[in-house]
């Protein structure tokens, strides 16, 4: 007597981070690091200044675009928000096996990050769904337009990605100037000083004239310089109409000798 035939075995259909994470997982975790294991003690040390915070809405989305000139950056503009702001970050802090692993991605669950993969070249498209799906959810989207830290503390062309996220979403964007956090962390420091920095927020900006025309590059870059302008107005920082990474290989270069010749990206 032969054995029925078996259908064939169902294979999970694979899970995309993106359209899993910032969910609402980990509210209770980020409550907690805010209001009792991180924050207090951090406020009572560095005493960190905000202004503008009447700028943030109660409720509703919103995109919070901020200089960013330290790691530290994610843990103070956070710190001063009444509300949770989800970042974005590398899809491989949620991955990781073992204690470690689920100790990591507890805590970036937590504290408001969605992972993206940035490999393959597709960072920006990641960003743009996770952040597409955290402001369908009526909740704050923190991002940085410069895309990396500033290496010398000076304010870099910022990347179109937040004014196409703005105009997809149909949201208001609130400029955010962070002052001092590199003199607290520098790079390749945990803590350096016990200064204190300030944090800015300006008044929301309205780009609902632009309304369908998110996909003109002529539009995205006028609304990203926009944004970019009223950063530096927050932070006091002088200007550069070059990309952060361009600027980081060129001083490279020069430092090594090397040709100064880099590949366009400028978009």
């Amino acid at each position: 007597m032969t054995e029925p035939a078996q259908p064939p075995r169902q294979e999970p259909d694979r899970v995309d981070p993106v359209d899993n994470a910032g969910d609402g997982d980990g509210k209770g975790i980020y409550w907690l690091l805010k209001n009792v294991v991180v924050g207090p003690p951090v406020k009572r040390l560095f005493r960190p200044k905000v202004e503008g915070a009447e700028h943030i809405p109660d409720v509703g989305p919103a995109i919070i675009a901020s200089n960013h000139l330290s790691y530290a950056d994610w843990i103070f503009m956070p710190l001063v928000v009444r509300r949770r702001v989800t970042f974005v970050a590398k899809s491989d802090y949620f991955t990781g096996a073992g204690l470690k692993g689920r100790f990591q991605r507890g805590f970036f669950k937590g504290t408001g990050q969605v992972p993206i993969d940035r490999s393959g070249g597709s960072a920006s498209e990641g960003a743009i769904r996770a952040g597409m799906k955290v402001l369908e959810r009526g909740e704050l989207f923190g991002i940085y337009p410069e895309g990396t830290r500033s290496h010398d503390g000076r304010l870099y062309k910022g990347r179109t990605g937040v004014a196409r996220l703005a105009l997809e979403a149909k949201v208001p964007v609130i400029p955010c100037g962070v002052i001092g956090t590199d003199v607290v962390a520098p790079p390749g420091k945990i803590v350096a000083s016990l200064a204190a920095p300030t944090i800015k927020f300006g008044e929301p900006l309205d780009f609902s004239r632009y309304d369908g025309m998110e996909k003109d590059r002529l539009i995205l870059r006028a609304v990203t310089d926009e944004i970019m302008y009223k950063i530096m107005e927050l932070s006091g920082q002088e200007y550069i109409d070059m990309y952060a990474t361009k600027a980081k290989t060129l001083e490279g270069r020069a430092t090594t000798g090397a040709p100064k010749k880099v590949r366009k990206t400028d978009t």
